[in-house]
């Protein structure tokens, strides 16, 4: 719906100093810690009081815990009753916000606020799950949506691929993904693993089946080995793909750890059409420079001090 809340990060009042992903339906699993986690109220109340304002600390406090009691309450009454607690603004109907992750011990929940949201600017991509930014190389788009809701950058503007001519292809894509669905943690083997993925995906069968450049002929691996990636030790491996129809292209899977707290492994995958002046594999290298955890604005990418 129009008014649902957006997928982001919130605080997650069942690990106090922690933020939960809200993925735009549903709380995931994904966790990070809070650099602030203090009631607005009880640290005004913890404010050094001048000479005669002591009572008035005192009582401040008092009116804090007296509020959260109540508050906390209401909300065991809602549970039990079996309240749908997704809060309702004015024009909305219920259910439009997220609800909260599930209260045990009777503290007070909060929804995620209905305007949070990721940054607007065109020249970067934003991935708030695996808490990262790449900057969006002159002549390409993020598009709002793609079919497995990764983040994505593309080339701007499609072309009819060579395999089917009821689908249209990019030159060059880059997508941000969690490494999920796997008991690996070793960066190599997760590069390594997903590699051969990464070639299915871009020049074998889509994800709705289809062989969209004739198939995959043949593969050969062109580089491996470490990489620094926002200021993380993390592998790549690039291979290049002959197809059956078109000119191919160049696939390549980088596997690094989350600057989040959690350091869940994140894939970085490319693929590049073979021939195109815009899109040589020093491009790949450019665009991982260009990583950066969110919120830094100059620190991290190649080359930076290795984090273990």
């Amino acid at each position: 719906m129009s008014n649902a809340t957006p997928p982001g990060w919130y605080a997650d009042v069942n690990a106090p100093g922690t933020e939960r992903w809200w993925d735009g339906a549903a709380w995931t699993g994904h966790v990070r810690s809070s650099a602030a986690t203090a009631p607005l109220t009880v640290a005004r109340a913890q404010r050094s009081p001048s000479p005669a304002g002591g009572g008035r600390t005192v009582r401040a406090v008092a009116l804090t815990v007296a509020g959260l009691a109540v508050v906390a309450a209401a909300v065991t009454g809602f549970l039990v009753m079996g309240a749908d607690y997704a809060g309702t603004r004015a024009g909305t109907a219920a259910g439009d916000s997220p609800p909260p992750p599930t209260a045990t011990d009777g503290a007070s929940v909060s929804a995620p606020p209905p305007d949070a949201g990721p940054q607007d600017d065109p020249a970067v991509l934003v991935d708030q799950l695996n808490g990262i930014t790449l900057t969006v190389p002159d002549g390409w788009e993020k598009p709002e949506h793609t079919l497995d809701d990764s983040s994505t950058m593309r080339t701007a503007g499609s072309y009819t691929c060579p395999g089917d001519s009821g689908t249209f292809c990019h030159h060059g894509t880059v997508t941000v993904r969690t490494a999920s669905g796997t008991g690996l943690t070793a960066m190599k083997a997760l590069a390594e693993e997903d590699i051969g993925t990464a070639a299915d995906r871009a020049y074998g069968k889509d994800l709705v089946g289809d062989s969209i450049h004739g198939g995959i002929r043949s593969q050969k691996e062109l580089a491996s080995g470490p990489v620094t990636v926002a200021g993380r030790t993390g592998y790549l491996v690039r291979r290049q793909v002959t197809t059956g129809k078109g000119p191919g292209g160049y696939v390549q899977s980088l596997a690094f750890p989350s600057p989040l707290g959690s350091e869940t492994p994140v894939i970085l995958r490319f693929a590049f059409d073979a021939g195109r002046h815009e899109l040589p594999l020093s491009l790949m290298d450019t665009i991982t420079r260009g990583v950066r955890p969110i919120g830094d604005a100059t620190g991290g990418g190649v080359g930076s001090t290795v984090a273990p």
